[in-house]
């Protein structure tokens, strides 16, 4: 208990002790670390002091050194500006002196102009006396002479120019003519296609005699529905194991021959048969007319034909002109077309378009009088082609002028084409006597001088005598050549009549 009673007396006095210890041991470290911030707060005056000085001296060194340049950039600037000083004062010298001469060269100048002043006015009263002096001699007066001088000159100049010209336009001529007769001959020559012999009558073999019978039908009802159905004529003579059919529509003629020879191996031949297998002939031929047209315009490079175009391309194919495929000849004159095009520089796609549809209207029907060209011209423009397409369908056979050059290309190429040996099978004696005809009924009129059938016979040119005919009666004369020509002759399409009436005035330089 005792030991308890003391612990606790004791253990106030000990914290109150150690209390005070660290209270006195704080107090003196105090007193410390205010004795060294008072001793480094003297240290850092001091030292602040010494740095002060230092800038304020390096300070005055550097305004020092500063003045000591300027006044050096002001003294060397001050003799600059007294070299310029001096410079100026000589330049001024030298431009007095230099003045001093100039006035002096305007001066000799002056007196110079006056001397030629009065010599030109002594030679102008010289030439006036001149000019009197040779007006009383010759008798004319200045303006006269003039004008006759200017005459002269001007006759010779415009003879001068008209040789030239002339010289020029024989050069011209001759160097087209050239051209054109090269063009010509290369284009023929890369051009090799086949010839077409068509008639109108073809035939069919028989395996045996015994089948006319079965072709005719009891009563004839067979052979009168198959041409009911086709609209060809089935002759049935004397020709053994062959039947002929004779059509002028190369497309009936076509169909009946193809089903009369499937009715034939397929052996049942009866009206019902007949019209069935006629029924899908004629969609077959069809079918074949616009692969026909969609071919040639593969193998030309055409494209974007309108279907109803290329149907009436394909008709062509079953067509025939003179013995002349119609669509070969097409063909062919697309081909020479877009040669010569690329030869001249012109628009191929142009001409071959142009040519390979200028034949287009022989396939289609019309109850009008209106010719192929027309007819393919107008189903042209409506299906959009271009205008100069239908110029060239229109103007191939001359019945409208030519807007361009393609056109005129399918003209000649249509000419080359149906001119050349084997394209068309009218026997030369025929072809010579209705032109020789066209020749003889145009020169029979008054007033005609001479008379070309050209074009294959497509036109005849006929020169008159201007005196006696005028421009009146040229119009009446060419109706009656054309009335005539339609009275005497038989030929196939239009024959065109050209009158020439003409005055002519020739001039020879000896």
């Amino acid at each position: 208990m005792n030991v308890i009673v003391a612990v606790i007396i004791t253990l106030p006095v000990g914290l109150f002790l150690g209390w005070i210890v660290r209270w006195l041991y704080a107090k003196y470290q105090l007193s410390s670390s205010e004795q060294k911030a008072e001793r480094v707060k003297q240290d850092a005056a001091k030292e602040a002091e010494t740095i002060k000085k230092e800038m304020l001296l390096e300070a005055k060194d550097q305004l020092i050194r500063d003045r000591n340049a300027q006044e050096r950039d002001l003294r060397e600037r001050r003799a600059e500006i007294q070299k310029l000083e001096k410079r100026l004062l000589q330049k001024e010298d030298n431009l007095e002196k230099k003045l001093t001469g100039v006035e002096q060269q305007i001066a000799q100048f002056a007196q110079t102009e006056k001397d030629i002043s009065e010599r030109q006015a002594y030679l102008a009263q010289q030439d006036e006396l001149l000019k009197k002096e040779v007006e009383r001699i010759s008798g004319l007066t200045a303006e006269d002479a003039k004008r006759i001088i200017i005459q002269k000159m001007e006759n010779d100049a415009k003879h001068d120019a008209q040789v030239v010209i002339n010289k020029i336009e024989q050069e011209a001529m001759h160097t087209a003519e050239k051209k054109a007769r090269d063009i010509l001959v290369t284009t023929i020559q890369r051009v090799a296609t086949e010839v077409t012999s068509e008639v109108t009558v073809t035939s069919v073999s028989l395996p045996n005699e015994e089948m006319k019978g079965r072709i005719i039908g009891r009563e004839g009802r067979n052979i009168r529905t198959l041409e009911t159905l086709t609209g060809v004529d089935v002759i049935i003579d004397d020709t053994p194991e062959a039947v002929v059919i004779s059509c002028f529509d190369p497309i009936r003629k076509v169909i009946a021959k193809t089903s009369l020879e499937r009715l034939i191996q397929d052996g049942r031949i009866h009206p019902a048969r007949i019209e069935e297998v006629v029924n899908k002939v004629a969609k077959e031929i069809t079918q074949m007319i616009f692969e026909e047209g969609e071919r040639v315009c593969f193998d030309l490079g055409i494209h974007n034909m309108n279907p109803d175009l290329v149907k009436a391309l394909g008709r062509l194919h079953f067509r025939t002109s003179y013995g002349q495929n119609v669509l070969s000849h097409s063909k062919e004159v697309s081909i020479l077309a877009g040669m010569m095009a690329a030869e001249i520089g012109l628009d191929r796609d142009i001409a071959r378009r142009s040519a390979l549809l200028h034949d287009i209207g022989k396939g289609m029907e019309s109850e009008g009088d209106e010719n192929h060209a027309e007819l393919g011209a107008e189903l042209a423009k409506k299906l959009g082609e271009e205008a100069r397409i239908v110029n060239g369908i229109a103007a191939h056979h001359n019945d409208v002028e030519p807007i361009c050059p393609e056109s005129v290309l399918v003209q000649i190429a249509d000419a080359i084409s149906a001119s050349r040996p084997g394209a068309r099978r009218e026997t030369l004696d025929n072809y010579i006597k209705r032109l020789e005809s066209l020749e003889q009924i145009a020169n029979s009129f008054t007033g005609v001088e001479k008379c070309y059938a050209i074009q294959a016979g497509r036109e005849v040119r006929i020169l008159v005598n201007n005196e006696t005919i005028n421009d009146q009666g040229a119009r009446e004369l060419a109706k009656d050549i054309a009335k005539k020509i339609e009275t005497d002759l038989n030929y196939p399409g239009r024959i065109k009549v050209t009158i020439i009436r003409e005055t002519r005035v020739v001039e020879y330089a000896r």
